[in-house]
């Protein structure tokens, strides 16, 4: 980015839009330490003052990206009847985005999530929990677990890459991993040898639904 497009211009039109836009942008290309305020600022070519117009500080425009980002989640989400189905791709979507957006996922691990669109999300886990037939306590127990699969798997899958910014295409980063895991010696890990090409997919699509699923099937046996 140039210093002229860093450097504050005359006044324009701004919306909360524009912020989260910029927030979001800043976060993709180097992480959530990024969109500060005066940084959030420059990006858009105006004046801090000018941003906290529409946000406090900081931490109000991280609770309106994830209360954004959840809003895509939602607005997307299937309801074709079968709850095992639904829940599977709530949680795929949940994983879309933030593997979109990796910038944003501690945002979603240090905050409250507390906002409309994630109480909407939370009531459509416990609605299709209910569907799977647990009763109010086992499906509030079950919905928390649900999350702490889907953020901690997502967590780690984007805490995989050394650096900030957008993660390369999940194929480039198993392959990755494969050529990192061929150097274990099998002579002392024999069993970890053998797992290798496993091992590598740890960060992708299969393994992250191979886990969803039976959690799920734990929780109905």
């Amino acid at each position: 980015m140039t210093e002229a497009r860093r450097r504050p211009g005359p006044k324009r039109a701004l919306s909360e839009d524009d912020v989260l836009d910029a927030a979001l942008r800043l976060m993709d290309e180097d992480g959530p330490v990024a969109a500060s305020i005066r940084k959030i600022a420059a990006e858009l070519g105006v004046t801090p003052n000018a941003v906290y117009t529409y946000f406090a500080d900081k931490a109000a425009i991280e609770q309106a990206l994830v209360e954004r980002l959840l809003g895509e989640v939602n607005a997307a989400a299937p309801a074709t009847g079968d709850w095992r189905d639904d829940l599977e791709q709530l949680a795929v979507g949940i994983r879309a985005r933030l593997v979109a957006h990796p910038g944003a996922v501690p945002l979603f691990l240090g905050g409250a999530m507390n906002g409309p669109q994630a109480l909407l999300l939370g009531e459509r886990l416990l609605t299709l929990l209910a569907a799977a037939g647990l009763d109010r306590e086992p499906a509030a127990r079950a919905s928390y677990l649900i999350m702490v699969y889907v953020l901690g798997a997502i967590a780690l899958e984007v805490a995989d890459q050394p650096h900030a910014g957008a993660l390369p295409p999940e194929a480039d980063r198993i392959e990755a991993r494969r050529a990192a895991w061929s150097l274990v010696p099998a002579g002392t890990f024999p069993r970890t040898a053998a797992a290798t090409d496993v091992m590598a997919g740890w960060i992708g699509t299969d393994q992250y639904l191979w886990g969803l699923r039976r959690v799920l099937a734990g929780l109905t046996a």
